[in-house]
């Protein structure tokens, strides 16, 4: 169905983008769920719908990372990209990766019951999500390197 040719290409970034859009939307909220299990806990509040939310939205946005990092490679592989930016943008994406991977462990162990110290250090790892995406956009709108 799709080639290589540019109007062709272009639709499979649009796929791309709305993959990885619903990606961060998840990776964004996660950490948020996080934050009110451990404040829900604290005061005693049944958080077991706090649970489900977090293990449905971690398998969907595996999903969506999933189907992003396969439109990718399809771009990668349809226009030829190559460059130090492109290099230094899959490191990002491995790391992101990695992000999502302990969003996970920290869905399993919610699903667990287990306690966390404070809502602080979730409230950190929801911001620092911004570390790895500031960069990637940077990279792939600008192509500094």
């Amino acid at each position: 169905m799709f080639g290589n040719s540019v109007p062709e290409m272009l639709w499979i970034k649009t796929i791309h983008i709305l993959f990885v859009t619903a990606w961060m939307a998840g990776i964004f909220y996660l950490p948020r769920i996080f934050v009110h299990y451990v404040e829900g806990q604290q005061h005693n509040e049944d958080t077991r719908r706090l649970v489900v939310m977090a293990d449905k939205l971690v398998r969907f946005t595996a999903v969506m990372a999933v189907l992003a990092s396969i439109f990718g490679v399809w771009l990668w592989l349809g226009y030829g990209i190559t460059g130090h930016w492109l290099t230094i943008k899959l490191v990002f994406v491995v790391i992101l990766m990695a992000y999502h991977l302990q969003c996970y462990r920290y869905t399993l162990l919610l699903k667990r019951g287990a306690e966390f110290n404070n809502s602080f250090f979730f409230r950190l790892f929801n911001e620092s999500i911004l570390l790895i995406l500031i960069p990637i956009l940077i990279l792939v709108v600008v192509k500094p390197v």
